[in-house]
C-alpha cells in the first residue's frame, strides 16, 4: 500500500471533549481572525464583523463589539447574542447590521460554524461590477461555481427580510457577493470563513490589475474545478490560515486573553 507523503498531510482543526475548552478556543480563533482582518486592512471605520457560533448553544454566536477597532480585539472583548438579538454575555455593544446579517445565514446553516463580512477595497469594488469571479488563479479557482452573486442592494441592513434575502440567496455556497456593499464567506470553522474573505480579496484583487492590464485567460472549467476540489476543501482552508494564526498569536499574544 502507498503511503501518503508527509509533505501532503495536513494537520487537522483541534478537537474538544469539554465544551468550555472548546468555546475558549473558538473565542481565542475569533479574536486572532478579526486582528488578521485588520492586518489586511480590511476595517473601514465600524463597518465588518465575524461570528462564531457557540458550541454549546447553537441558536447563540460570538461576534466583535461595534466600535472596536478589529486589531484591538482580544477574546475576552467578545459577545454572544442569542437569535431575538440579546446580548446575553460580554459588556460591547451590537451591530444591528451584523446581527441582522448573521442570525439569518447561521439559522440557515446549520453546517455553518462562522461568517464574515467586511468593507474590504477590492471586495466592495467587484461588488458594483455585478458578476462573478472568473478562475484565473488557484485561489480564484476555489470559488468557481461556488459563490453566488445578491443583486438586491442591501445597503444597512437592518431589515429582517433582507437580511433573509441574503441567506436565501447564498444557499449551499462558500460566498456571497452583495451588490454595492461587499463579501460574505462562511465556513466550518472560523480560520476556514476568514481564510475564504483572504482568498476571495486575493483574487478579486487579481482579476482586477488583469483586466486592466488586458484580457485575461480563466483557466478551463474541468481543470478550475478539479483545482477546487483539491484545494478548496474546508480542512485546506483551514490549514491555508493557520500561518497566518501563529504569526499575529506570536506578534500580539494578547489576543488569546
Amino acid at each position: 500500500m502507498t503511503e501518503t507523503p508527509r509533505s501532503m498531510v495536513f494537520a487537522e482543526p483541534p478537537t474538544f471533549d469539554d465544551v468550555a475548552a472548546e468555546r475558549r478556543d473558538r473565542r481565542q480563533r475569533l479574536a486572532v481572525a478579526l486582528r488578521a482582518f485588520a492586518r489586511y486592512g480590511f476595517d473601514m471605520g465600524v463597518a465588518g464583523h465575524i461570528t462564531a457560533r457557540d458550541p454549546e448553544f447553537p441558536d447563540r454566536f460570538w461576534v466583535n463589539p461595534f466600535g472596536l477597532h478589529f486589531g484591538l480585539v482580544r477574546a475576552t472583548d467578545l459577545i454572544m447574542v442569542d437569535h431575538d438579538g440579546r446580548v446575553v454575555e460580554g459588556d460591547g455593544i451590537l451591530n444591528t447590521a451584523a446581527f441582522r446579517i448573521h442570525s439569518e445565514i447561521h439559522a440557515a446553516r446549520p453546517d455553518v460554524v462562522a461568517a464574515a463580512h467586511a468593507h474590504s477595497v477590492h471586495g466592495t469594488a467587484w461588488s458594483a461590477l455585478d458578476r462573478p469571479l472568473l478562475p484565473l488563479t488557484n485561489e480564484g479557482c476555489m470559488f468557481f461555481e461556488d459563490h453566488v452573486l445578491h443583486t438586491d442592494h442591501t445597503g444597512v441592513t437592518l431589515e429582517e427580510l433582507k437580511a433573509k434575502a441574503i441567506a436565501q440567496n447564498l444557499g449551499p455556497h462558500r460566498a456571497a457577493v452583495l451588490r454595492n456593499h461587499g463579501v460574505v464567506t462562511v465556513g466550518r470553522t472560523v480560520d476556514e470563513a476568514a481564510w475564504w474573505f483572504i482568498a476571495f480579496e486575493h483574487s478579486a484583487h487579481v482579476q482586477l490589475l488583469a483586466e486592466a492590464a488586458g484580457d485575461p485567460i480563466p483557466a478551463d472549467p474541468d481543470d478550475a474545478r478539479a483545482v477546487r476540489d483539491a484545494m478548496g476543501t474546508p480542512r485546506a482552508a483551514w490549514f491555508s490560515f493557520q500561518p497566518l494564526y501563529q504569526q499575529i498569536v506570536h506578534e500580539q499574544p494578547d489576543v488569546l486573553h
